[in-house]
């Protein structure tokens, strides 16, 4: 009965035509068994179920400690990591940004375009147009109206809306949101064949060594046959090898999430490894929209046509966006009765009587080729009033990050800027490998399947609001979060902006981290030589093989988290 899930685990697999390390575990119950079940009815022997006692409780003693020791690792994960992520809430009659561990039931929460229900509440303002499919996989949208209950995991598309929170945020359902297996499978597919081929292969040759042990020895000592074949099975279990992946890695992700850097699965950090090519969006990525300096040139707007400029401006969280909103201080915002973003593109809405379109030239104009684009264009009431003049500033550390990462990588830049900022890249960055400008969402995505066509593994690096797709096409996807409720399931990595000039050091450690799994796998393939040598020569009876198996899993995992621990320490606490 105790050994059950491992007799059930191998049939299972057997029945699928695979191989797991349950299989030889399972052949050494049943040979224990059967052997001592025989000698007792024959009355032949005394048998061997004190040895199957012992090597069944040993063995669940390991099960025990690896499944402890992994729960504590996923725990520590997905309760207590902070997703660098926030909404606005109502607070003594102004709105403040508040983190999404500090928001309480009854709280008043306010929802903008493309942000994403946090937790469960009611609708008390506005008509939610609400996008489940990161939760059910249904792609159509449901409409809500003040009174109706809504529930996290929605993604609204439309003007704000309020709402009033009825219970905490769980972040570990955005945890596990974020690694819906409709986002990840055909990554993780690829992945899992590295994960479990050592192990496989690693199965099949000590199952080979097993049966070659028991029929050299049947001719000349059958007791000796049936304990060294199952101290055999025992002792070179490959579990150990199987450990070295999950608890290394699993740990690297505890550890990151601490800093502000937030691994989907550890499929991501080898993809991550894998990768040859490095693109980066600009505005909001390697720009910071809360240090972008605005020159408003046109006509100049009086308070009531600043306002409802503002109050646009407000229901997005494109950086340019934001950057619109904070320039235009002390102005009361208002509630639009329409609005659309158009991706790449621009805001329209009608906010009283006025129509309000704010974007780019094309957006504003159509397309004109000779026509230099010169930032954000604002219409009122179909008349063209003037343009805000942008000027990015970069985020602490991007020089360093890209020129040090150009050494190692091809680094290009995706933009959805007109092409005369390029003269200004080329000055700031000219170790670029390629650049391209005025790229739609569709454009970035399109781009990446080409390079993909080359050969090339592709890390993607944006701020998730025009680049969903081309993070999601990406072989590992990075967004950098400005403390935005714009939560993007199709990523693989969520970096805090305040710790993006450790985005380097960072991917630094994920691409040693390799070297700490060769090191586990030499380990544990060490051991199981040495366990084997003796095993073979029936020097091991199976319950000490027993003891000795929990032995070289827990050395594995010790191996795995001191390493990977010390790595964190030498790259991201400096």
């Amino acid at each position: 009965y105790s050994g059950f899930d491992y007799l059930r685990s191998a049939w299972y697999t057997i029945k699928l035509k695979l191989i797991n390390i349950d299989i030889p575990i399972a052949i050494g119950i049943l040979t224990l068994f059967g052997r001592s079940t025989f000698e007792i009815l024959s009355g032949s022997g005394e048998g061997y179920l004190d040895s199957l006692v012992g090597f069944i409780f040993f063995l669940l003693i390991g099960k025990w400690f690896q499944n402890y020791t992994f729960s504590s690792i996923s725990f520590d994960r997905n309760y207590k990591s902070y997703f660098p992520i926030s909404a606005m809430a109502l607070k003594d009659g102004h709105w403040q940004s508040k983190t999404l561990d500090k928001i309480n039931p009854d709280d008043i929460i306010l929802i903008r375009n493309e942000e994403l229900i946090p937790a469960d509440a009611v609708l008390e303002q506005g008509e939610a147009f609400l996008d489940y499919s990161f939760v059910t996989g249904e792609a159509d949208v449901v409409r809500k109206f003040p009174g109706d209950k809504v529930f996290a995991g929605g993604k609204h598309t439309g003007k704000q809306i309020l709402l009033k929170v009825l219970k905490k945020v769980d972040q570990s359902y955005l945890t596990s949101l974020w690694d819906e297996d409709s986002f990840s499978l055909d990554k993780r597919q690829r992945t899992q064949m590295l994960i479990f081929k050592i192990g496989r292969y690693f199965t099949v040759s000590i199952l080979f060594i097993a049966f070659v042990t028991l029929f050299y020895w049947l001719s000349m000592d059958r007791s000796m046959a049936f304990n060294s074949f199952t101290a055999v099975l025992i002792v070179a279990c490959p579990c150990a090898l199987s450990l070295a992946i999950p608890f290394t890695y699993g740990n690297i992700l505890r550890l990151a999430g601490t800093m502000g850097f937030y691994i989907k699965n550890v499929e991501a950090i080898e993809r991550t490894q894998q990768s040859d090519l490095v693109i980066f969006d600009k505005t909001g990525t390697i720009t910071d929209y809360k240090k972008i300096k605005l020159n408003w040139k046109g006509k100049e707007l009086n308070p009531h046509q600043k306002a409802i400029v503002k109050s646009l401006a407000f229901q997005s969280n494109h950086p340019l966006s934001k950057a619109i909103f904070l320039e235009m201080d002390d102005i009361e915002i208002k509630l639009p009765e329409t609005f659309v973003e158009i991706p790449g593109g621009g805001l329209t809405g009608s906010i009283g009587s006025d129509f309000v379109r704010i974007g780019s030239y094309a957006f504003i104009f159509g397309k004109n080729e000779n026509k230099d684009e010169r930032g954000v264009f604002v219409e009122i009431n179909h008349e063209n009033m003037g343009y805000f003049e942008v000027f990015h500033k970069y985020r602490e550390g991007v020089f360093k990050t890209l020129r040090v990462l150009s050494e190692k990588f091809p680094v290009q830049i995706l933009s959805g800027d007109h092409i005369r900022e390029r003269d200004r890249l080329l000055v700031d960055f000219p170790f670029l490998a390629k650049l391209k400008f005025q790229q739609s969402p569709l454009d970035k995505l399109n781009h990446i399947k080409e390079e993909q066509k080359k050969g090339h593994q592709i890390i993607m690096i944006g701020d998730g609001l025009n680049d969903a797709g081309a993070l999601k096409q990406a072989n590992v996807g990075i967004v950098i979060s400005d403390q935005s409720n714009n939560f993007t399931p199709a990523c693989d990595i969520i970096v805090d902006a305040a710790k993006f000039e450790k985005l380097l050091p960072f991917l630094r450690m994920l691409k040693k981290t390799r070297i700490l799994i060769w090191g586990a796998l030499i380990l544990a393939l060490c051991y199981n030589m040495i366990g084997l040598w003796f095993a073979v020569q029936g020097l091991l009876s199976p319950v000490v093989a027993a003891i000795l198996m929990p032995v070289s899993s827990i050395s594995v995992m010790s191996f795995g988290m001191i390493s990977s621990y010390l790595l964190f320490r030498k790259y991201l606490t400096k």
